[in-house]
C-alpha cells in the first residue's frame, strides 16, 4: 500500500482503518505491518490469503479524525486548510484552497476562484497567518 503519513510506516500505529470499497467504508484492524522500500506492507485482520488482499486493491484508506493526534502549533491537517479563502496581505481575495500538494521543496494551496494559483506553504514567508476562526489564510504572495 501507499502511505501519506510521515514517516510512510505510521500509518500500521493506527488501531482502526476505514476501508472505502464499493463505495462504503469499512471499519478494519491492523494485523502487522512494515515498510518496503517507497510502500508498506500490511496484513489486515480477517485477511488470509492473497486472493482477498486482492479485493482491496485500489481501496481509499481512511483514519477516523477523533483518531488522529492533535496538530501541534503551527501544523495544520491539510484537510482542515481546504476550503479557506486565501488573502494577500494587501486584501486581494486569491480564491480558496481547492487542495494541497507535495512537491518536494515544500507543499502548496492550490486554490480555485477566478483562477487557479499554486501557492507555496512557506510559514511565516508565504504564509502570514492561518485563521480558523475567520476562515482565512494570510499570505504575502505576487499574485499577478
Amino acid at each position: 500500500m501507499f502511505s501519506y503519513t510521515q514517516p510512510r510506516e505510521a500509518i500500521i500505529d493506527y488501531d482502526r482503518w476505514l476501508l472505502k470499497k464499493s463505495g462504503s467504508w469499512q471499519a478494519t484492524s491492523v494485523a502487522a505491518g512494515k515498510r518496503h522500500g517507497k510502500l508498506v506492507v500490511t496484513q489486515l485482520e480477517g485477511v488470509e490469503d492473497r486472493d482477498q488482499a486482492a479485493e482491496l486493491v485500489g481501496c481509499d484508506i481512511a483514519i477516523a479524525r477523533n483518531d488522529l493526534p492533535k496538530a501541534e502549533d503551527g501544523s495544520y491537517y491539510w484537510a482542515d486548510l481546504e476550503g479557506l479563502q486565501v488573502v494577500n496581505r494587501d486584501g486581494t481575495e486569491l480564491g480558496r484552497v481547492a487542495y494541497l500538494m507535495e512537491t518536494g521543496a515544500n507543499d502548496v494551496l492550490v486554490t480555485e476562484g477566478k483562477r487557479e494559483r499554486l501557492i507555496p506553504f512557506i510559514a511565516d514567508k508565504v504564509i502570514l497567518d492561518v485563521d480558523f476562526v475567520k476562515g482565512v489564510i494570510s499570505v504575502d504572495w505576487e499574485w499577478d
